[in-house]
């Protein structure tokens, strides 16, 4: 699963849990669910009745007269804007797949996904020594494809090493697509070291 999909996910559930709470607190006091049944409301909770407002209109008159009501108000509606503005921008855009053309001859050429060749490369690129992450994509036209590659190394991998098993890779990604060349763009990253513990 994909880093920014587990992330959407545990954001969204909890904010879903929060909603949901706030929202069967509310329910519970304007329907007098708590006086049904019995229940002790949560402390400090101002809707316990149908009759009690989430903010007294007391709280209302007292808060906006004051100086520093409406600063933090649009303070806090700015961040808040800033950080949905921040996330939504932080999602990868969902590329669609495209079409590479693999083979020579016209008759037979073999039209696949470009998911299919960019996993295959992607799952060899893993396996190489040295390597903890890789990423794999195709740029360009279908019938002139270049890949662009990222990979993260291990702490203390020797990054000639591991270029020259990357080339192998692509090399047989290139062999296996039938084309003449294969241009690659190689990103490399080194994975940071754990904590180490002084004994």
């Amino acid at each position: 699963m994909r880093e920014h999909t587990t992330t959407n996910r545990v954001l969204l559930a909890l904010l879903g849990l929060v909603l949901l709470g706030g929202g069967l607190l509310v329910l519970a006091g304007g329907a007098d669910i708590y006086r049904r049944l019995r229940l002790t409301p949560p402390g400090g909770w101002p809707l316990t009745t149908p009759h009690n407002v989430l903010i007294p209109g007391a709280d209302q008159i007292r808060w906006t007269v004051q100086d520093w009501w409406w600063l933090s108000a649009i303070a806090a509606l700015t961040l808040l804007m800033l950080l949905a503005l921040w996330w939504l921008l932080s999602q990868p855009r969902r590329r669609h797949s495209r079409r590479l053309s693999v083979g020579h001859a016209p008759r037979g050429t073999v039209t696949v996904n470009d998911h299919a060749l960019r996993d295959a490369l992607t799952t060899d690129l893993d396996t190489l020594p040295g390597v903890r992450r890789a990423r794999a994509r195709f740029l360009g036209p279908p019938t002139r494809p270049r890949a662009r590659i990222g990979l993260v190394l291990n702490p203390g991998s020797t990054p000639g090493h591991v270029l020259e098993d990357l080339r192998d890779a692509a090399e047989r990604a290139r062999q296996s697509a039938g084309w003449d060349r294969l241009p690659t763009d190689v990103r490399l990253g080194v994975a940071r070291h754990g904590p180490h513990r002084a004994e």
